[in-house]
């Protein structure tokens, strides 16, 4: 048993759901009946669905407090790849203020109650007592990671946790809406919008943006990289059948700028798949 595994059991004979994480801090990839989200997701995400993979697919989804799963084969042989493990803290019923720099940090010791703080790499990571909604960039340099979210584990620093603040919940609903697509003429010609798809059924295609938003939401790291491959294969499969619509263009740049895209990287990288497929 690694120090990792060790940890993970420690962590859910307390009620914290766990998961391991590989090299770059981030999740296991999918397994191949879970890549790009084909089995439907598991019924804890966003958009509920039916996995029921025995693996650590979907990121924070996979998290448990089961001793069972946790030391199954599967999970055992992904272990031993292991170089840390991460938790689900709205699973745990927690919330992590994220502060990832020295200006961060001192905001929130200026405008946030004390709590249980935890160092990290870059910053701390304040815990409070309560759930609530992630949120991305709140403000410069920091992040809230609670529900849908996984934070590494980095041991339970110091100080005594508090409920959960106003302040910080305020923070996730004061945060601006993901603005919509600002394309310039001719992003998207008039042939490829509004139409009817001549080789496909409507089902097809939103179950293709459903499974595209997804596919961005799941991201786990190269977040950048994952917009473009993603809008990448939306455009090359209906790009030029008259069936994407502008609505359905601003909900993959509403799935961007959730994971912390801005507006003028989704245009660029929107513009850039385009001229690859010389539309």
């Amino acid at each position: 048993m690694n120090e990792y595994l060790r940890t993970a059991l420690g962590l859910a004979a307390s009620g914290i759901p766990v998961l391991p994480l590989r090299a770059g801090k981030v999740p296991f990839g999918n397994c191949r009946r879970c890549a790009n989200n084909a089995c439907g997701g598991r019924p804890n995400m966003k958009s509920a669905g039916p996995c029921t993979c025995p693996g650590p697919c979907h990121a924070w989804a996979a998290a448990t407090t089961d001793p069972d799963v946790i030391q199954s084969g599967v999970w055992l042989r992904t272990w031993t790849r292991a170089t840390a493990v991460a938790y689900h803290p709205g699973g745990a019923g927690l919330t992590v203020v994220d502060l990832d720099n020295a200006d961060a940090m001192t905001w929130a010791h200026e405008s946030l109650p004390a709590t249980q703080t935890v160092p990290t790499t870059r910053g701390e990571h304040w815990l409070y007592l309560g759930a609530m909604q992630s949120a991305n960039a709140v403000r410069p340099g920091v992040d809230i990671k609670s529900t849908m979210a996984y934070a590494r584990w980095l041991g339970f620093g110091t100080g005594t946790m508090t409920a959960l603040p106003d302040a910080v919940r305020a923070l996730a609903a004061s945060k601006p809406a993901p603005a919509g697509p600002t394309l310039p003429a001719g992003t998207v010609p008039a042939s490829a919008v509004g139409g009817e798809c001549r080789h496909r059924t409507p089902a097809f295609l939103e179950r293709g943006i459903a499974m595209a938003e997804q596919r961005i939401t799941g991201a786990s790291e190269a977040v950048h990289a994952t917009v473009y491959r993603t809008f990448l294969a939306v455009l090359s499969t209906h790009g030029q059948c008259g069936c994407l619509t502008e609505d359905h263009i601003a909900r993959l740049f509403t799935a961007a700028q959730a994971k912390g895209e801005t507006a003028r990287h989704c245009t660029e990288a929107w513009i850039n798949a385009r001229n690859r497929l010389g539309l």
